[in-house]
């Protein structure tokens, strides 16, 4: 039997440390008043919130949701359908065991992965909690108002296999009663992550439920919600904790219903990196899903829509695996389609934001730190807080006619949505048009040949030169065409209403088979752009990185006028960055890196793997990774691990395919 001891585990006093808290706030100046019951929350036009309770109306600058099992009804007093769910959780207490009570030592605190039990010393018995795989949840719509410490009653029948298993880990449990049974219920999302953060559309109003081991939790949430309401922003990356990776999708009860019942009866189960989950889905998909589906698609999941990952034979089913899976030489296949030919990919999975009106430019300038496209042209834009820190990494496209397109990430959608919101001006006019508009990206050096095959158009680089935006008939289609490409080859990005993207799909079908065109999934697209060393959002750009570590610095227009984050970011330029991102080459042969491997150098780890995989075309195991800019110099010899193993890796400068770029603008 192998285990992991962790040092810093343990367990503390409810009670004692919410009444340490309260003594704590106290002292500080805040007033704590108990059984108080809040009915009502109404907004003031002066952005204040009037609390009213069962004792009187409280004027309040900001209102913070920390209602536990009862936060879905006071996120209804402000309008919201919070996706949260509770479901009962059982625990039980034996009476004394002899054998702990001799021992001079306190029993550490033991998870059993296996048996989706826990266990800790309690007195001088011990506690076992249980994960059970038959979860059930507990008024759905929220606890009731009157709910208070009463407790559920246990249902034995139902976690039998999991006691089973319990008393094959605990022996001594058939030889001592059981003194204690606990059945109570908490909150899940459906992720397992508490909710945090601002609500768009709601100043001054703050979420901090859902949070699962409030205990365990509590100061992480605590200390991320004080710096937002205070800084603006917080330290930590908190977006796996930010209302915002949610949007009204997520509010279903049957979404929630299966989503928070996945995550409890898999609490304890470990999830592959290529391993799909299903609850919940499918719930969005594009209008040429099922034709996609029919030909082979694998999907994937973002934000509650469907992404293809791959095209495979029918019956094909890719195996969860924490090495190079079954599905390698399918991707390979498609990679080199792009390379070699052309890909068909659906790029219905991008987020689109339309902003228009008199201020459009001058908000945008404002707001992004990059410089901005001239009509008809398209540019890559950092987004910057004030701190110069990243908020995305964006393509702006002006159409003409004073209206342009941010395109970023589709799950970054509400994220992204809030940032625009709470800094847009009047004359300004930005809409999310992301399930109104859909569109394919077809790349490769034939993908020339065929768009030219379906436009009266001239598509010529001198006619359509890299960057181009322009909008176009592509068949029967009215279609707004960009020339830019995420696999690194000559490509264009087709946008289309979602009602025509169906028929775009069969016309691009049709005429690339003449040029050997294959479809590709986000799998291929992985690989392709890793060999051309571009990185992605919540790998390579997070908010807790700045432009400078990222090398998204070289998309700054330092000759503009303010924009946000402008202060922070120079002064990081003037200073160097300490960290630097490269792209590795590792010794492989079975397995790749997947994100958050150490890289070391001289047996010092010295930086982290952030993505990884196998570029099939030029037949390397590569990584993106943060080292120490003293050691980001081309063939710098590093190791990292990769499935628990050390390998020898080496920084590779440029990309490793088509470093000059010359493909792209061919």
């Amino acid at each position: 039997m192998i285990g992991l001891w962790a040092d810093r585990e343990g367990y503390i006093d409810t009670t004692g440390t919410v009444h340490a808290y309260a003594s704590a706030a106290k002292s500080r100046g805040a007033q704590v008043i108990e059984h108080n019951r809040v009915v009502d929350l109404r907004r003031r036009r002066d952005g204040r919130w009037e609390v009213a309770t069962e004792k009187g109306v409280v004027v309040a600058e900001h209102v913070i949701n920390a209602a536990g099992l009862w936060a879905k009804q006071v996120g209804r007093m402000a309008g919201l359908e919070l996706p949260l769910a509770p479901l009962e959780h059982h625990y039980f207490v034996t009476e004394s065991i002899p054998e702990v009570a001799e021992l001079d030592f306190e029993v550490p605190m033991t998870v059993d992965l296996e048996g989706y039990t826990y266990m800790r010393q309690d007195q001088s018995g011990i506690l076992v909690g249980i994960y059970e795989r038959n979860p059930k949840h507990w008024n759905v719509d929220g606890a009731p108002w009157n709910y208070g410490f009463e407790l559920i009653q246990e249902d034995v029948d139902r976690i039998s296999d999991e006691l089973d298993m319990a008393y094959k880990r605990y022996p001594v449990l058939e030889r001592v009663g059981v003194k204690t049974w606990v059945n109570g219920a908490f909150t899940f999302s459906p992720d397992g992550n508490p909710l945090v953060g601002p609500v768009r559309g709601l100043p001054n109003y703050w979420l901090a439920c859902g949070v699962m081991a409030g205990f365990l939790q509590g100061g992480g949430v605590g200390k991320t919600l004080a710096e937002w309401m205070i800084k603006g922003e917080t330290e930590a990356d908190a977006w796996p904790m930010d209302i915002a990776r949610y949007g009204d999708f997520a509010s279903s009860i049957e979404y929630i219903r299966q989503t928070t019942g996945q995550f409890y009866s898999r609490r304890f189960v470990m999830t592959y990196p290529n391993e799909q989950l299903w609850a919940g889905r499918p719930l969005k998909t594009a209008p040429a899903y099922g034709k996609m589906n029919d030909g082979g698609a694998l999907w994937g999941e973002s934000w509650g829509l469907e992404v293809p990952l791959l095209f495979a034979p029918k019956g094909f089913k890719e195996t969860p695996s924490l090495k190079r899976s079954n599905a390698f030489d399918l991707v390979g296949g498609e990679c080199r389609a792009a390379r070699e030919a052309a890909a068909i990919l659906d790029i219905s999975g991008f987020s689109r934001f339309k902003v228009s009106g008199e201020g459009a430019r001058n908000w945008l300038d404002g707001l992004l730190a990059g410089r901005l496209p001239k009509e008809n042209r398209i540019r890559l834009c950092p987004m910057l807080a004030p701190s110069g820190r990243l908020r995305g990494d964006l393509t702006v496209l002006d159409w003409g006619g004073g209206e342009f397109w941010i395109m970023g990430s589709y799950y970054l959608r509400e994220w992204h949505m809030r940032w625009f919101e709470d800094r847009r001006v009047d004359g300004v006019d930005i809409v999310d048009i992301s399930d109104a508009a859909a569109g394919f990206s077809v790349s490769g050096p034939k993908s020339r040949d065929i768009l030219a095959s379906l436009v009266r158009d001239d598509v010529s680089n001198e006619a359509m030169p890299f960057l181009s935006a322009r909008r176009m008939d592509v068949g029967l289609v009215r279609a707004r065409v960009a020339r830019i490409s995420v696999t690194g080859e000559l490509g264009y990005e087709i946008n289309c209403d979602a009602s025509q993207h169906l028929s775009l799909y069969n016309m691009l079908l049709d005429a690339g088979r003449p040029f050997g065109a294959a479809e590709i999934g986000y799998y291929a697209l992985n690989s392709l752009r890793l060999e051309k060393s571009f990185g992605i959002w919540n790998s390579e750009f997070m908010q807790a990185y700045t432009p400078g570590m990222t090398g998204l610095d070289r998309w700054i227009d330092w000759s503009k006028g303010e924009f946000v984050g402008r202060d922070a970011a120079f002064k990081e330029m003037q200073l160097g960055s300490k960290d630097k991102l490269v792209t590795l080459e590792i010794d492989s042969n079975d397995a790749d890196a997947s994100g958050y491997e150490p890289v070391w150098s001289n047996g010092k780890r010295v930086g982290f793997i952030t993505s990884g995989g196998f570029g099939h075309f030029v037949g390397k195991s590569l990584a993106m990774a943060f080292v120490p800019a003293s050691l980001a110099e081309d063939g710098t010899a590093l190791t990292c691990h990769v499935v628990g193993e050390e390998r020898e890796a080496r920084v590779i400068s440029g990309s490793p395919h088509d470093p000059s770029g010359a493909r792209m603008r061919a």
